[in-house]
């Protein structure tokens, strides 16, 4: 499905930091080409990179409509409905933006220059939904999202012959990253660096309010006695229902 995203956010320069696989890490912003220190390698051979056709986003055309204006490709890459992702761009590579809780699409502001920026180094921006995605990240799990990023790792590879993927990880999609690249997933090969933007500890932000100790209690409780799946009280996350698993994860793990 060919399609516009669109979103009311206004456009600012974001700072990131890049990880790669070997511990290394760079901090530049998207007002410059700070990607193509990256993807240096793969640059050179830029003109080996073909687009498919009959995608209906050509290149000429650019990644961006109008202003917060995306052109794409919606698609499914897996069976759940949720499993849902937008890619901008046609090309062989792709970076993964991995958004933090209650994230979506076009979760931050940087996007539609991070879009524009990839297109000129010919990489692809994928925006995927996670089960964990907006208000689901109560029921959900880190080993969860891992899962499925490896499914849509999985999809880039089979269905649109990926050469590589990137992973973007803003907030709380930090943890899911670093928790995917430990698992040492079927897929996790393919990944070539993983960027952690804005990373956040919950267990640092939870230990500044007051009631936490008995949150914690509760949780620890609950999961004892083999209620981890059912749901804390409302004033655990007044955001989403949340799971006592699902709280101890962000809090004591």
């Amino acid at each position: 499905m060919n399609l516009s995203l669109s979103s009311a956010s206004s456009l600012s320069s974001s700072a990131a930091t890049a990880t790669s696989p070997s511990g290394k890490t760079s901090t530049a912003t998207t007002s410059t080409s700070w990607f193509s220190g990256i993807v240096r390698g793969r640059a050179d051979r830029s003109g080996s990179i073909k687009m498919s056709g009959g995608s209906g986003f050509a290149d000429s055309a650019g990644p961006i409509k109008g202003k917060n204006q995306f052109r794409g490709l919606l698609f499914k890459y897996g069976p759940k409905s949720v499993q849902v992702a937008f890619k901008t761009g046609d090309y062989k590579q792709q970076v993964i933006f991995i958004g933090g809780l209650t994230d979506g699409f076009l979760a931050t502001e940087y996007l539609e220059p991070l879009a524009i920026a990839l297109d000129k180094e010919k990489w692809s921006l994928v925006q995927v939904l996670l089960s964990s995605s907006y208000t689901g990240y109560g029921t959900s799990s880190l080993q969860q999202d891992a899962a499925e990023i490896d499914q849509l790792i999985s999809y880039l590879i089979n269905k649109e012959d990926s050469e590589g993927v990137v992973l973007l990880g803003h907030s709380t999609g930090c943890q899911d990253i670093v928790h995917y690249l430990r698992t040492n997933a079927a897929c996790s090969r393919a990944v070539r660096a993983a960027i952690l933007q804005a990373p956040v500890s919950d267990r640092e932000y939870r230990a500044t309010l007051p009631e936490t100790a008995t949150l914690i209690d509760l949780a620890s409780a609950m999961i004892k006695e083999g209620r981890g799946s059912e749901f804390m009280p409302r004033e655990a996350d007044p955001t989403a229902p949340i799971t006592a698993n699902r709280w101890a994860t962000n809090i004591l793990f």
